[in-house]
């Protein structure tokens, strides 16, 4: 009878290129537990090489895991669910994922627990479907971050289970790479999305940098080469943040125009992903959206679920194993 009373808890784990994340949830989908480290990256640096972000998970993972297991001895915990890979394909790898790989398997089976092999991108869009609120249906979803930037269809096909089909995207740079690269040459310290973001409201003179869209493809190296070349001329860099986003925005905007064009059923678009956390390019995207009276509920994740988190796997291994009990009874 004691035991009917406990929780069943469904563990998340991201080990992404910058960020250790592990998350909790309950059979209700209620967030029990959130805790993220971020890796350090050194001044005037673009990033980490893949084995020291590897040696950075090993030390932050039981860090994290402190306040977490004890909250666990409470309950019942069920599953486990980990990023793996960065999207949901065969050939998709980053050594960073075999990290949460390793550790949620270790405890998987040492718990006798069931084990979720999901994606990076899995995590991002059901942490964006659970903080948004939405429904099961098929969505048009933007993808942006530093190692992504990608236009996918998605259609949760049963309950923890994501068919995703990569619709457009970027040809060359990544939006997130877009940002830092710029934002180190302004000054601005990696990754410099929050700090270019509040550089651009004190934006006094608008500037435009070209945008380059191909169908449903777009490349951020020639705006990216133009900007290089306006920060070498002394351009006031509030205004060249700003155009930063613009650009962004006003690509993105492009590229969708050219898939809605082919009038497949979407049941709405939902933005995920850290870039996708700056307010400026959402509400950017929006308006012109709305403009283009493309007839598509618009929705965003919540902010505080943008940026890399695992919140959306443990969201994901409730969906799945809550199904999987249900079918079993």
């Amino acid at each position: 009878m004691v035991e009917k009373l406990k929780r069943h808890l469904y563990l998340g784990l991201d080990t992404s290129a910058y960020t250790t994340s592990l998350a909790l949830v309950d059979q209700e989908e209620r967030l029990l537990f959130d805790s993220r480290l971020p890796l350090g990256v050194e001044k005037n640096s673009l990033g980490l090489r893949q084995s020291e972000a590897v040696f950075s998970h090993i030390k932050n993972l039981p860090l994290i895991w402190q306040g977490d297991s004890a909250f666990i001895k409470e309950h019942y915990l069920a599953a486990v669910a980990a990023a793996t890979r960065p999207r949901p394909d065969d050939q998709s790898y980053m050594p960073v994922f075999k990290v949460s790989e390793a550790f949620g398997l270790f405890l998987a089976q040492t718990m006798g627990l069931k084990f979720l092999s999901s994606s990076h991108q899995e995590g991002h869009i059901y942490a964006g479907l659970w903080s948004a609120g939405l429904q099961s249906g098929r969505y048009l979803v933007l993808h942006l971050s530093g190692g992504t930037t990608e236009i996918v269809s998605a259609e949760e096909i049963r309950p923890g289970c994501l068919d995703i089909e990569i619709l457009g995207g970027s040809a060359d740079l990544n939006a997130g790479q877009f940002i830092d690269r710029l934002g180190l040459l302004m000054g601005l310290d990696f990754p410099a999305g929050p700090q270019l973001e509040k550089l651009a409201e004190e934006s006094k003179e608008e500037i435009r940098l070209p945008v380059a869209v191909k169908d449903n493809l777009i490349s951020f190296s020639g705006p990216a080469s133009q900007a290089e070349r306006m920060i070498d001329q002394g351009l006031n860099r509030e205004d060249l943040a700003r155009a930063i986003e613009v650009c962004i925005a006003d690509s993105l905007i492009s590229a969708v125009d050219h898939i809605l064009f082919k009038k497949d059923y979407f049941q709405g678009l939902l933005a995920v992903g850290g870039v996708m956390s700056n307010m400026f390019i959402r509400e950017r995207f929006m308006n012109n959206l709305k403009e283009l009276d493309a007839g598509l509920d618009i929705y965003f994740a919540d902010p505080a679920y943008t940026s890399d988190n695992a919140v959306g796997l443990a969201v994901q291994a409730a969906r799945r194993f809550n199904n999987y009990k249900k079918n079993i009874r």
